[in-house]
């Protein structure tokens, strides 16, 4: 069995990493800023919690004793997570280096260094920090999640529409099942490549609008479809379809799949 670090362990896919690990009956320590209780949904039995401020790089030192490979799943979505979310990955990795962890493994989303959006770009900007580490590193973009449509229609749909952007496909996978990819590169032998860039998409590759309309059915939601359109870079890369992947089709939960298991919170 392997020793893990999982930072950002109580986040969307940091959380199954946790989870998916633990079970495999790995010993895994969990870096956040706050402390989950056992009652808290992102609280996995058996895993140990340490509170970190990994952005200012403090307090990371005794989740990482004696770990073999870090799993990033820091978030930096918005504010000031956005804007330290690349020198959090960079103090990581020198913390990791330090104690001696041999590997790093990071979340990132597919052709993010070909998006314009500060998210997009924030994950492009820490890959490179990856790819200068010290570190054996592997980087693995995933598709969007199921969560992130369903995140948009809930927010449309209270105003009473349903934003779909003309022309615009995707390819969604679960956050569980992205974790897993994860865990799958954290285990992986050692390799003469030092730092390695891999992508796992979703089983579908679907239009937004019927997307949409699958979420409507599942939610009874009386929200008018509307499509618009998107100009700038991030209407290019979904009309180019670069945030897209048919060959590497890894996941294999369906959004109606991911949508029936979640039907009483959206």
């Amino acid at each position: 069995m392997t020793v893990i670090c999982v930072a950002g362990g109580t986040g969307q896919v940091g959380r199954e990493v946790v989870r998916q690990a633990v079970a495999a009956g790995h010993t895994v320590s969990v870096i956040s800023r706050k402390m989950p209780s056992p009652e808290d949904t992102a609280y996995v039995d058996g895993a140990r919690y340490f509170s970190a401020d990994v952005a200012a790089g403090g307090g990371m030192v005794p989740a990482l004793e004696g770990c073999a490979v870090v799993v990033d799943c820091l978030e930096g979505k918005t504010g000031r997570a956005l804007k330290t979310y690349v020198e959090a990955g960079s103090r990581l990795l020198a913390a990791a280096e330090a104690a001696g962890v041999a590997k790093a493994v990071s979340v990132s989303i597919i052709n993010c260094d070909q998006n314009g959006l500060a998210f997009y770009r924030s994950k492009a900007a820490k890959e490179r920090v990856y790819a200068r580490s010290g570190l054996e590193t592997i980087v693995v973009r995933a598709t969007q999640f199921h969560s992130l449509l369903a995140g948009i229609f809930v927010v449309g749909a209270r105003l009473g529409i349903i934003p779909v952007v003309r022309g615009a496909r995707f390819q969604t996978m679960s956050a569980s099942e992205a974790a897993t990819a994860l865990l799958e590169a954290a285990l992986e032998g050692p390799s003469d490549e030092r730092h390695r860039l891999r992508t796992v998409g979703g089983p579908e590759v679907r239009s937004m609008r019927d997307l949409a309309e699958s979420w409507r059915r599942h939610t009874g939601s009386r929200g008018l479809i509307v499509q618009f359109p998107l100009p700038g870079s991030v209407g290019r890369y979904l009309q180019e379809g670069r945030n897209l992947i048919p060959e590497q089709r890894f996941g294999q939960e369906t959004f109606e799949g991911w949508l029936a298991k979640r039907k009483d919170t959206l």
